[in-house]
């Protein structure tokens, strides 16, 4: 299993995670993980949250 690297990222490894199982455990858009973060204080941007997924979800998948 290859470690995951979120270096340069300005949120911490557990709010990346989160987003990225959110939108591919269930059928969520970009903007509904976007409001679920949000009621819980995390205010994060769509596109971040969709390049997280084109970033991670892959190295994710792999890891499991």
């Amino acid at each position: 299993m290859k470690p995951i690297s979120f270096k340069r990222h300005c949120f911490p490894p557990e709010v990346i995670r989160r987003a990225v199982w959110l939108y591919f455990r269930f059928t969520l858009s970009l903007l509904d993980v976007e409001d679920l973060l949000a009621e819980r204080g995390i205010e994060v941007s769509y596109e971040a949250i969709r390049t997280w997924t084109q970033k991670f979800g892959l190295q994710f998948a792999q890891n499991i």
